[in-house]
């Protein structure tokens, strides 16, 4: 996994044009924030709704954002952002947004797709993105629009590995995971994590545990928000306390609480989701210590990489989806616990990369997108 994670961080030089399943997107230089610069078109206009995380939820509303903040500073595009507080907002700052002349909309998360089939069917002449999702029509069904680019991620795959580690790494015999809501881009790393423990046992004969979710019933710990770190602190102490010791939280916003919970107690881990939890809480040193590894969905580079196109006159509708095969998924660097993973274990998570890229092993969630 050492290589892999390198080979994470050092993904080309140069942008490409999002395909389904196909070559992922390559990261430029540059990003976070900065006046207008670069040698992209200064009239053409790139903006972007939040989920109700907000921009600053260490997660995938904040990796898409500084996706949005590269496009600027590297191609000189003029930006916009509306930051939704509640489902109420996504409709009305979607609409804004149009209204404000975007010449391209992304919209941040599984929960904006209704909102965002509307927008892009009442405006077709304005091209949309959604990140997390396809657009879906008022009763939640998806619909493919020639105007909206959906960037996917099969975060199944990764979130595999990410099981298969932890059960390497428990010294109880105990591992956990909880989810914000329950909707298929949340279930689908818990589908994975509990997959990936369950071939550790079948491979080395061992009867690590789960807790938090039964992939079978599709059933487990939901706390039913992205905004209540107090949530996530309390099912998080309910795991530690049960004998838990590394527990993966699938919820934005609240998985501080259970970086809160791990910092109550020894030898207690988290799996971050979405983005390099080290790097995004990198002014906390103590939830830094307790980060094993994190699920990455690359949305920076991949949110990029679509302005890109459409400021280039490249824009089209298909989907893109992220998988371990063209690097939109994968796992973080062990950081604190780079000396604490065995070797062995990280040549078997190499190993089992490439059975899974191969087919050889085959991850599969009922969240998992069209075409992954």
């Amino acid at each position: 996994m050492k290589n892999i994670t390198r080979a994470l961080a050092l993904v080309g030089a140069g942008a490409l044009t999002l395909a389904a399943c196909g070559t992922a997107p390559e990261e430029t230089a540059g990003g976070g924030g900065g006046s207008d610069a670069g040698g992209g078109s200064s009239d053409y206009k790139a903006c972007m709704v939040s989920d109700a995380g907000g921009w600053d939820d260490k997660s995938f509303n904040e990796s898409s954002y500084n996706g949005l903040m590269s496009a600027k500073d590297n191609l000189g595009v003029e930006t916009q952002t509306a930051e939704s507080t509640s489902d109420s907002d996504f409709a009305p700052n979607i609409n804004n947004m149009v209204t404000e002349g975007c010449d391209l909309i992304i919209t941040v998360g599984f929960l904006l797709a209704p909102a965002t089939g509307a927008a892009a069917q009442a405006n077709e002449g304005t091209d949309f993105a959604i990140v997390d999702s396809a657009a879906q029509d008022a009763d939640g069904n998806p619909i493919e629009l020639d105007n909206v680019k959906p960037l996917e991620f099969d975060t199944a795959q990764a979130a595999f590995l990410a099981g298969y580690l932890a059960a390497g790494m428990t010294e109880t015999g105990k591992v956990a995971t909880y989810g914000g809501m329950d909707i298929p881009t949340v279930t689908i790393f818990m589908d994975g994590y509990a997959d990936g423990v369950a071939h550790y046992n079948d491979t080395h004969d061992t009867e690590v545990e789960v807790l938090g979710w039964n992939k079978e019933s599709q059933q487990g710990s939901i706390v039913g928000t992205f905004e209540d770190q107090s949530k996530g602190k309390a099912v998080s102490d309910e795991f530690y306390n049960a004998g838990a010791d590394i527990v993966m939280p699938v919820a934005g916003p609240v998985g501080a609480g259970t970086l809160a919970s791990a910092k109550e107690g020894d030898d207690r881990k988290v799996i971050w989701v979405d983005a390099d939890g080290y790097e995004t809480n990198s002014a906390d040193a103590d939830a830094q210590s307790v980060i094993l590894t994190s699920v990455m969905k690359e949305m920076t580079v991949g949110v990029e990489d679509v302005i890109t196109g459409a400021a280039g006159g490249e824009f089209d509708g298909t989907p893109y989806v992220g998988t371990l095969e063209n690097g939109g998924v994968g796992l973080a660097p062990y950081h604190d616990f780079e000396d604490d993973v065995p070797a062995e274990l990280d040549e078997e998570l190499d190993a089992l990369t490439q059975e899974i890229i191969d087919g050889t092993v085959v991850v599969e969630s009922k969240g998992s997108p069209a075409g992954a």
